[in-house]
């Protein structure tokens, strides 16, 4: 039996490569001198990002140029992923605080590989090579570096980690990354975080760490994208909602599931390719009426789906412009007929659970009336307040410029909400 070889030809002969170091090198040398598949030695995904790069990059010698690309498309780049940089604001702001005592670097590339956002280098770390390669506009795309985190995931749409030896250049050997995708609500790949430390190991599960605030800021730009959407947060449990493990789904109005994150999958199920099969009764197990109806609620409530499960739900009916309606309907009943000044809690609790909902409770807006309903609120509540725009909008919980902008959009013969 032949027994594989680490390092020279007058290397002594070993059964296993005991150390990560060793099996990388182990992988090397069998994948680029002996041309043998190393099965086992390498995550697959590095395998295959070597194989992509053999075909576009002969020299693993050679000196990555790290260039930034032309002002006019990183300008192009900036404006396209202007909505991303926004939600993943304050992400972004709580990773690099929890990692400012140590030398990592928080990246963010847009779905091409691009530099969209890095942490500023607050001291002068030996990280020669990041150094390079950490900066806004330098395209890290495996196509141009090679074999990286950020690089497999924007070829991929997978998290991953790469370490060391696992880049295919030479001179990325000293770099440590793991990388998580980020994506939008037509399921494409929108950007990548990346968490990249150089000539040391991270010292922490980087890997859990990214993929927890990739997708927190997932979860805000499926959000921030969803436009006159009702948008369900649901889990088994109500601690949950508000976290990262939450469950979402947007529903169009035609009363369809438009999308779900990861979690909203986990417990519902993928989305049939078919339109016709995403109906919320099919999937849920409750029409869009009954949905509309839990936005009546600040706090979650129970609901069984259609799979038997019980979970906690939170409804907001979110307008054109991002402005979230989620008492829409609520507010719109109160302001055509005002509730009794008190109500036994026990009749609330019915009332307000879709499974209890009795035969004679008003009709809830139906499925293509989602924008006309917005605008019916708020004009039936300015009515309410004699006109007084500041007392509808803190009623409506929105800004009044907010509201000054769709007033000023009807009276230029449009439903969009105006120009600013």
């Amino acid at each position: 039996m032949t027994l594989d070889r680490l390092g020279t030809a007058n290397a002594p002969r070993q059964l296993f490569a005991t150390t990560p170091a060793q099996r990388v090198a182990l992988a090397r040398q069998q994948f680029f001198e002996e041309g043998v598949r190393p099965s086992g030695l390498v995550g697959e995904a590095v395998l295959q990002s070597w194989m992509r790069c053999c075909r576009t990059h002969s020299d693993r010698q050679r000196i990555v140029p790290f260039d930034p690309v032309t002002p006019s498309r990183l300008h192009a780049t900036l404006a396209r992923n202007r909505e991303l940089l926004e939600v993943a604001r304050q992400e972004l702001a709580t990773m690099e605080h929890s990692l400012a005592g140590t030398d990592c670097r928080v990246i963010l590339t847009d779905r091409d590989g691009v530099v969209v956002h890095v942490t500023h280098e607050s001291a002068p770390a030996p990280q020669p090579v990041l150094r390079k390669t950490a900066r806004v506009g330098v395209n890290i795309s495996e196509r141009v570096v090679g074999t990286t985190a950020p690089g497999i995931v924007a070829s991929t749409g997978l998290a991953c980690t790469v370490d060391g030896a696992e880049h295919y250049f030479d001179v990325l050997r000293e770099m440590q990354c793991a990388a998580a995708p980020i994506r939008g609500i037509d399921g494409r790949l929108a950007g990548v975080l990346d968490l990249t430390v150089e000539a040391q190991r991270f010292g922490f599960d980087a890997a859990s760490m990214v993929a927890l605030y990739a997708t927190t800021i997932e979860n805000r730009l499926l959000q921030a994208q969803s436009r006159e959407q009702l948008i369900l947060r649901f889990q088994a449990s109500p601690t949950l909602l508000g976290t990262p493990l939450e469950g979402l789904a947007g529903i169009a109005s035609d009363g369809t599931i438009a999308w779900l994150n990861g979690a909203g999958a986990r417990l519902i199920g993928h989305l049939p390719e078919q339109p016709d099969a995403r109906g919320v009764e099919c999937l849920l197990g409750h029409d869009l009426a009954s949905l509309l109806r839990l936005g009546r609620r600040e706090s979650a409530q129970p609901l069984r789906l259609a799979s038997g499960l019980g979970v906690w739900v939170q409804a907001r009916l979110q307008g054109a412009d991002g402005v979230d309606f989620g008492h829409a309907v609520a507010l719109a009943q109160r302001v055509e007929a005002p509730a009794p000044a008190q109500e036994p809690p026990q009749q609330m609790q019915q009332e307000d659970t879709p499974e209890q909902q009795s035969a004679d409770a008003p009709a809830a807006p139906q499925a293509g009336t989602l924008r006309e309903h917005s605008r019916k609120l708020i004009e039936e509540t300015l009515a309410a307040h004699g006109g007084n725009v500041s007392q509808a909008a803190r009623q409506l919980r929105v800004s009044r410029g907010t509201l000054y902008r769709r007033l000023r959009g009807w009276e230029q013969g449009s439903d969009e909400p105006g120009d600013a």
